[in-house]
């Protein structure tokens, strides 16, 4: 038998006053999978994550987080979620082996001590004051007061915003980690080479409707001609009028639903016609490029 989705939202719907935030969506989130929720500010994004979380309340809908209603608030949830927000307040003055263990005495099935600051990479730091760390660092421990407990849920809001490339790659393979480990990961992020790397699922929620969901491999060909092809031709010659090539400043493209065979095609012809394709380029389309689309498709009057 199927496992229950660890997340599943119908028909959600949050109102301010006239304001509809949240304007009735759907999401299922299954066990294990690393699901990331992109959008602009002001999308509904914050909103759908705080009743998640049980921080805000709905207007409409269902919702169910590990079997329970968010809204309710009950500690049985709390006892298996785990939360990063974009910022934290802690103990300053208090060691990280100190204010690691004094979050994971909230639950009553903590992880190791020793393992959950190792797992963060934060082993160094042990005995350091709060207060004397860097900016990542504090990061890292945030991840950590959120896996003391060793929730089966960790929602990630923005976690690696304020890392150099370097800490975000180290934090990057730390998150693997925790999927090896069976952890589900609801995350959000502005990175969205952050998502495409480690998100199974994304979905695009712009104006408080989900507007795109899918792996971001998927979301990257919904248009159906993802693949273009760029190049330039030696010696001024020209192309077949059959081509169906758009001339481009400096050269030529190709839009394409099976770029194998074109290519094959291209290069065939440039050889019986003895003329070089220079600065050949293959790409398809980036989630960025997709979300980009997205959002401003859903920004248009």
């Amino acid at each position: 038998m199927a496992s229950a989705p660890a997340i599943e939202i119908r028909g959600l719907r949050k109102s301010y006053g006239s304001l509809e935030a949240v304007r009735g969506i759907d999401l299922a989130v299954q066990p294990g999978e690393v699901f990331a929720l992109l959008g602009p500010n002001g999308a509904g994004k914050t909103t759908t994550v705080e009743i998640l979380e049980g921080h805000r309340h709905r207007s409409a809908g269902e919702v169910r987080v590990l079997g329970h209603d968010p809204g309710r608030g009950e500690r049985a949830l709390r006892e298996r979620m785990g939360i990063v927000l974009q910022s934290t307040g802690v103990q300053e003055y208090l060691t990280v082996r100190e204010v690691t263990a004094l979050h994971g005495g909230y639950y009553p099935r903590p992880r190791d001590v020793e393992e959950v600051i190792g797992l963060v990479g934060l082993d160094e730091q042990a005995d350091r004051r709060v207060n004397t760390l860097s900016g990542g660092q504090r990061r890292r421990l945030d991840l950590a007061l959120a896996l003391a407990g060793d929730p089966e849920l960790l929602f990630l809001d923005e976690p690696t915003t304020g890392f150099d490339p370097s800490a975000r790659r180290q934090a990057w393979d730390m998150l693997r980690e925790l999927t090896r480990l069976g952890k589900t990961i609801f995350l959000t992020t502005h990175f969205m080479d952050e998502a495409q790397l480690l998100a199974n699922r994304v979905a695009v929620i712009a104006n408080g409707l989900i507007v795109a969901e899918g792996s971001p491999e998927t979301l990257g060909g919904r248009d159906g001609r993802q693949t273009s092809i760029r190049f330039v031709l030696s010696d001024e010659a020209e192309l077949p009028d059959r081509s169906g090539a758009t001339q481009t400043k400096g050269g030529y493209q190709l839009e394409t639903e099976e770029p194998t065979h074109l290519l094959h095609d291209l290069t065939e012809w440039a050889i019986s016609a003895r003329v070089a394709l220079e600065a050949l380029e293959v790409s398809r389309p980036s989630l960025e490029d997709v979300y980009l689309q997205l959002t401003a498709e859903e920004a248009k009057p």
